[in-house]
């Protein structure tokens, strides 16, 4: 029987072999999907990671039309960070398609701009694949953006659905599954866990 040391040796030999071919330097495309909750939060602590290191980041929320969400509060003075809210609200809040279309086109024309600007190390890009799902954006225009970016620039999208081109292009992509939400067992919204 192996010793916990021969096994852990073992282990280690293999992630180094791994870590050893890992060579190169570039930024990433994350997609953060799935129905669970937590997508905006990983990308946020994602976010805060890179601050931590000193790097630039702009974060655009394509929905979210509340200024009082527990991230915006934290991090909206901080010098390394450029937030934009550019969404008012869920498509069943504001029951305007019109509205909603022109602040998506106002949101990526700004998501456009960051794309081309190599100061930035990170943009979140928050509930935009929603703009994909209700056709209030072409994709073709954002995937070649997002192509031609800046090769340190990283970039995560978060939303339930990704569409398949973004899916071929991204280099990580994390599924949240939901097993169970608080709000089905009849629990109120909260600051602090929901916004």
């Amino acid at each position: 029987m192996k010793t916990h040391q021969e096994r852990m040796a073992r282990k280690k030999a293999v992630v180094d072999e791994k870590i050893a071919k890992a060579t190169e330097e570039r930024g990433v495309l994350i997609l953060l999907k799935g129905n669970g909750k937590g997508k905006s939060s990983s990308a946020f602590g994602t976010m805060a990671r890179m601050v931590g290191h000193g790097k630039k980041v702009a974060v655009i929320q394509f929905i979210k039309g509340r200024k009082e969400t527990g991230e915006f509060k934290l991090f909206r003075d901080h010098p390394q960070i450029d937030w934009h809210i550019m969404g008012h609200g869920f498509t069943w809040e504001t029951q305007d398609k019109e509205k909603d279309i022109a602040a998506a086109k106002q949101a990526w024309a700004l998501a456009e701009e960051l794309l081309q600007d190599d100061s930035y190390d990170m943009l979140v890009f928050d509930e935009m694949s929603y703009m994909f799902k209700y056709k209030y954006l072409e994709l073709e225009p954002v995937v070649e953006a997002l192509q031609k970016r800046p090769k340190m620039q990283s970039v995560m999208i978060t939303g339930r659905v990704m569409p398949e081109e973004l899916e071929e292009i991204a280099d990580t992509i994390s599924s949240i599954r939901d097993e169970r939400h608080a709000f089905r067992l009849g629990v109120k919204a909260q600051e602090g866990i929901e916004f």
